[in-house]
């Protein structure tokens, strides 16, 4: 995001009143209050100690020769100064203090070529410092205001929960560099963890020390998008005193939120947008020269050419240390964000459940958002329970719960289920046949022969959705099953494996898949990207021989997604994909040996429920 669709996006999930009575009006209280294994609203949210304070931080990433400090609000029921211990539910961002006017990237750029002179703008990969300076010369500066959820504050304090808010570094009143996702913001956020707990010091602006001896030291993380990733890469450190996070519509892995298997790629609606312009865009310290240098080495590294995964983008993945998670986990994600991928939960998560951590999830039907918006009762029950639970230590048996919350089309259905994907899902192939052109078919069995090759030619200026619901067109191939007999439900992650040459030494590789309603409307399911380039691996590129011919697997996005009864399923194979990767000129050309090419659906109830539901 930018400039000002940012911060208002930003401020409605950050602070958005819901109008919800948070607490029973005139409420005294020493001590919390548990129904039905709820906390209850005994405390006046209103009768509070505030305090403000800067966490040392071992670290120093802006390079002054101190250790960075990390600007953090307090707020507490006023029965802690008379020895009331409660825990705490922390709520970290880069956001409290607004963000910079920063441009994006261009996007309209040729691919990349190994060893070929000119033809890509090498600054697009790397910014100038005369740009950087320009970019980052209109700050919005440390906000004065306190801090605050308009949302959860009431609610949390007036339940016995204090609450804590800190400025990741480099923003706000906080010391240190903004680097997107990296090592020394992780540090920064573990280091509020550790005061807590008595690990780490802290002190007020006169500069004397503050003790955190109000608190039981068992700490929650929650907040959404970016504030919900936070509270992923602290527990992937394993910090003591994390005793469960609720990350909702979070990262899990930087590279897969601007890169996808080589490819450069964007956050659904920003177009153009990278680590780089993130890191300027929360720069809002008062200095606002000493992290030029960190913010042009990300733009460096992040690497707009390749594209290759690496040890910068290594660094912030947390799904790679997901054994090393101590808090349960609540993962919360919208089937329908295109901004943070449905990847990211869906990893995240299977790693957690590999290594035996707490996990639950809810799956919602909305975008980026945060479910308090969607059904706020049940929802705030759930972490009502969840933080009971996992911070006061009451046994009301969530963890026993079905572990899959899950809303469905029509909006007004939620479902609990055992686990997710839905159990008894497995991958059903199907193959297409030739006609891509206008409408192929996608059948059971593989084409027969040797050879039945069909081609399409690039053009980035077209819409995918567009290019779906052309009768005819060049540019794409499409295949489609029979029309549902019954309803047919995918949960998990569909591929495809394609036998693909092409024509110059760098394109796109861009794979839908679509529901087609009998009235010939579309709705893209899913989606998926790769650079054929990295064909091997993200952390490889390899030329192009064009005219060879490749194995290329397009791994598309996960999904939870019911088709209804009459409608039929399509593979929609296209190069770019306008919305989301770089866009060069038009006219590479995909040629694709339908003899030896795959779709892999993940059907519940396997092939047998595809063959009944369209065979």
């Amino acid at each position: 995001m930018k400039g000002a669709r940012r911060a208002a996006v930003l401020a409605a999930l950050v602070t958005l009143p819901l109008g919800l009575t948070p607490a029973v009006a005139g409420a005294v209280a020493e001590g919390p209050v548990f129904v039905g294994g709820e906390a209850q609203p005994v405390f006046d949210p209103k009768d509070v100690v505030r305090e403000s304070l800067w966490v040392r931080a071992p670290v120093d990433s802006d390079r002054d020769g101190h250790d960075d400090e990390v600007y953090t609000e307090v707020v507490r029921q006023k029965a802690t100064d008379r020895g009331l211990k409660v825990p705490v539910v922390f709520f970290n961002s880069p956001y409290f203090s607004g963000g910079n006017d920063v441009a994006n990237h261009d996007v309209d750029v040729e691919l990349y070529v190994p060893n070929r002179r000119g033809g890509y703008d090498k600054r697009d990969g790397s910014l100038l410092k005369a740009e950087a300076d320009e970019r980052i010369a209109a700050a919005v500066g440390p906000n004065p205001a306190p801090i605050r959820s308009g949302r959860y504050e009431d609610y949390f304090l007036s339940r016995g929960f204090a609450m804590v808010y800190a400025e990741s570094l480099g923003t706000g009143k906080s010391t240190g560099c903004p680097t997107s996702g990296g090592h020394n913001e992780t540090v920064g956020s573990k280091s509020v963890v550790d005061w807590l707990n008595g690990r780490a010091t802290a002190r007020d602006a006169a500069g004397a020390p503050v003790v955190a001896g109000w608190t039981t030291g068992k700490v929650g993380m929650m907040g959404v998008s970016y504030n919900g990733t936070l509270p992923n890469a602290v527990a992937a450190t394993g910090v003591e005193g994390l005793e469960a996070i609720v990350p909702i519509a979070a990262i899990s892995s930087w590279y897969d939120y601007y890169r996808a298997d080589g490819a450069v790629v964007a956050p659904g609606g920003f177009q153009g947008e990278d680590l780089d312009v993130l890191a300027e865009y929360v720069y809002t310290r008062e200095d606002r020269e000493v992290c030029k240098p960190v913010i042009a080495d990300v733009a460096a590294r992040q690497d707009r050419v390749t594209g290759d995964y690496s040890e910068f983008w290594d660094e912030r993945n947390y799904v790679k240390d997901a054994a090393k998670v101590r808090a349960a986990v609540l993962a919360v994600h919208g089937l329908s964000d295109w901004n943070v991928k449905v990847k990211h939960v869906s990893q995240w998560y299977d790693a957690l459940r590999r290594h035996g951590v707490e996990h639950k999830i809810w799956l919602h039907q909305a975008a980026h958002t945060d479910p308090d918006t969607l059904r706020p009762v049940e929802w705030r029950r759930t972490i009502n329970r969840w933080f009971s639970h996992y911070l006061y230590g009451i046994d009301n048996g969530i963890e026993r719960e079905p572990k899959a919350t899950i809303q469905r089309e029509d909006k007004t259905t939620w479902v609990d289920e055992a686990d997710w994907p839905a159990p008894g899902t497995s991958t059903a192939r199907v193959y297409p046949w030739a006609g891509g052109t206008t409408k192929g078919a996608l059948r059971f069995e593989s084409v027969p022969g040797n050879a039945v090759v069909e081609t399409l030619r690039d053009d980035a200026s077209k819409l995918a959705e567009d290019l779906i619901d052309l009768p005819a067109s060049g540019n794409r191939l499409s295949y489609a099953t029979r029309p549902t007999a019954e309803p047919l439900r995918f949960s998990g992650v569909a591929r495809v494996d394609l036998a693909i040459s092409f024509d110059r030494p760098a394109a796109n590789v861009t794979a839908l898949l679509v529901d087609r309603a009998p009235d010939g409307t579309s709705h893209v399911i899913t989606r998926g990207w790769t650079d054929p380039q990295n064909r091997v691996s993200p952390s490889r590129t390899k030329p192009i021989e064009p005219g060879k011919r490749y194995r290329v697997e397009v791994e598309l996005e996960p999904n939870d997604y019911v088709v209804p009864s009459g409608h039929r399923v399509e593979f929609v194979l296209i190069s770019s994909d306008h919305d989301y990767t770089l866009r060069p000129d038009p006219g590479a050309g995909l040629s694709v040996d339908l003899t030896s090419t795959v779709v892999e659906l993940p059907v519940v109830g396997g092939i047998a429920a595809l063959r009944r539901s369209v065979g």
